[in-house]
């Protein structure tokens, strides 16, 4: 079959492919809905992509019917050639439409979870539609469902929420009124945790992650300890990456306030992590796990879990120099905060034997960050005595142990 050449003012100035829903910026230029929709609000641009024009309103595009029928018509005469006509696209959602939605599941609750239902299939046509239901108060509505529904033998109707909740943009205001709403929200969402699927679990992790983001010293501080311990089973149960780097996230952001570290440790996050670093071949997440397992070992239960498990001062060892400058020195600071505090003779002897103290002396060899070299060099020095002249140590290697 011979090439057609489609008419070029038929093609979307963006992706160059044939316009299905043809509409016009304030610029005059003309593009493909889908197309335009995309740069705007997913790309987050506020000009026209070929005047590059500042666009006063991105939410004004204009439907050009005209071009449109032209183009239905060039495909229906086009049909011998393998070209299906371009079905006429249904008018966009606008605001008025998705608040009757709201409003019919404020007013009839048996209707809510269907109400859901359809505001869910709407925000997912687009990242448009996902900005009507966000500026018609959706954030708002979404967030009392949920407390709402806290509690209830039916669970459906907050995981419905949930789901749509956690794809939704908040603005900075919605997040502090949530967090700031006497915890009713994040206790309703760590029923969540408790009680939901698996989707509902990872979803609710990532709302968590934004949430705790915005919060105070006060909320940072007070998090209850059985939070730790379902964050930890969403780590466990591996459910999405995406959840998993939400929950690392998580206990990164929130291990430094208060006694929160050892809620994290009692919670099991240790070993978790520990087994989770077995397994990363990610870069980003060997170093979430790292930063979270350096915060854990500053304290002495944190350490004394470390230690417990078979493979933890290996695992950490084995990541110095394989994965990034940030892994390498967050590992050697595991090393030193039990070098420093937790230092026995087995503990000593273990990180000879595991090949710990080569790899610290293999940093002075390589190319690595002069703080994680300083900090190497502080950790031999402090132990020489016991490692310096063992013979766990290769004979290349001996010459790099720092004189003390």
């Amino acid at each position: 079959m011979e090439e057609i050449d489609v008419p070029a003012h038929f093609l979307c100035p963006i992706s160059m492919q044939l316009m299905r829903d043809p509409v016009t910026l304030s610029t005059g230029i003309t593009y493909d809905r889908d197309s335009i929709e995309r740069w705007l609000f997913s790309c987050k641009n506020n000009t026209c992509p070929v005047t590059k024009q500042v666009l006063c309103d991105t939410e004004l595009l204009i439907p050009n019917h005209t071009l449109r029928r032209l183009i239905q018509a060039w495909c229906t005469l086009n049909t011998s050639q393998g070209i299906e006509r371009i079905p006429t696209p249904k008018p966009p959602v606008d605001k008025a439409q998705i608040v009757k939605i709201l409003n019919e599941a404020k007013k009839f609750p048996n209707m809510q979870l269907n109400c859901l239902r359809r505001l869910k299939s709407i925000a997912f046509e687009s990242e448009r539609n996902k900005k009507c239901l966000e500026a018609a108060g959706g954030v708002v509505f979404l967030a009392s469902i949920i407390v709402r529904e806290n509690g209830n033998d039916d669970i459906m109707i907050t995981e419905a929420a949930v789901d749509l909740l956690s794809n939704l943009k908040f603005s900075e205001t919605d997040l502090k009124n949530l967090i700031n709403n006497d915890g009713e929200f994040v206790e309703s969402l760590l029923q969540v945790l408790k009680r939901g699927n698996y989707q509902s679990r990872a979803y609710t992790t990532m709302l968590l992650k934004s949430v705790y983001e915005a919060a105070g010293p006060i909320q940072l501080i007070n998090v209850k300890p059985e939070f730790f311990s379902e964050i930890v089973r969403v780590l466990q149960d591996q459910i999405s990456q995406q959840a998993s780097k939400a929950a690392l996230k998580l206990l990164v952001e929130l291990c430094p306030w208060g006694r929160n570290r050892i809620k994290a440790v009692e919670g099991g996050a240790v070993v978790v992590l520990i087994e989770l670093l077995i397994e990363a071949s990610e870069r980003r997440v060997c170093e979430l796990v790292l930063v979270a397992l350096d915060q854990l070992c500053g304290c002495a239960e944190g350490r004394a879990e470390l230690l417990k498990h078979g493979a933890g001062l290996a695992i950490v060892s084995k990541k110095i120099l394989r994965v990034s400058h940030v892994a390498s020195d967050r590992a050697v600071r595991i090393l030193s905060s039990v070098s420093r505090f937790s230092a026995t003779s087995r503990v000593l002897q273990e990180m000879l034997q595991v090949g710990v103290v080569s790899k610290l002396c293999l940093v002075f060899q390589v190319e690595s960050s002069l703080k994680t070299k300083e900090k190497a060099r502080e950790i031999l020095r402090m132990h020489s005595k016991v490692w310096k002249n063992s013979s766990c140590i290769p004979a290349h290697l001996v010459s790099s142990y720092p004189s003390s």
